[in-house]
């Protein structure tokens, strides 16, 4: 009952509730930040990762009146599990490449796939170049480089046409 202790109990107290305002804070940006991936990423919850939609920081940052550098904290080393599976909450987020059919971008990630499928359906007997890969592609509608797809074709370990040609006797 003495002032110092009635203090002491005021200001741990007072500490408690900021702790808790903030807690509370961050739980409504998460809540936002993963809303407005999951409003922006529909077609993937729906159809798969060849649905994804190219989507950037600054995107949502714009689209929930918050900085981009707060969305990249709320998504850095924080998951999503989905009925699809347990993704990193930076999976969403990936550069477009340009599309003629329709005028929407496509996700790079998209565009790996499908570059992946290319290459897994080609005749092991004559491999298809980066060049042709970019012909195909181009076929379905999408504006690619063939240095991206060379780049892309990198970073899924996928040997270059040379590398991957079957030695048939």
């Amino acid at each position: 009952g003495d002032d110092r202790t009635r203090d002491f109990v005021k200001d741990k107290l007072k500490s408690a509730r900021w702790i808790v305002q903030t807690i509370e804070q961050r739980r409504r940006t998460m809540v936002k930040v993963m809303q407005k991936i999951v409003e922006k990423q529909r077609g993937f919850f729906d159809h798969g990762v060849l649905h994804l939609r190219p989507l950037t920081l600054q995107d949502v940052a714009e689209e929930i009146g918050m900085h981009e550098s707060t969305v990249s904290r709320v998504v850095n080393n924080k998951y999503m599990h989905t009925h699809r599976g347990l993704f990193e909450m930076r999976f969403f987020f990936h550069s477009g490449i340009a599309s003629t059919q329709g005028g929407e971008n496509v996700s790079s990630l998209t565009v790996k796939d499908r570059i992946r499928k290319i290459v897994g359906a080609e005749d092991s007997r004559r491999p298809l170049s980066d060049a042709a890969i970019v012909a195909v592609l181009r076929s379905e509608g999408l504006q690619i480089a063939r240095r991206t797809v060379a780049k892309y074709r990198e970073e899924l370990r996928i040997p270059a046409s040379s590398s991957r040609k079957a030695s048939f006797r």
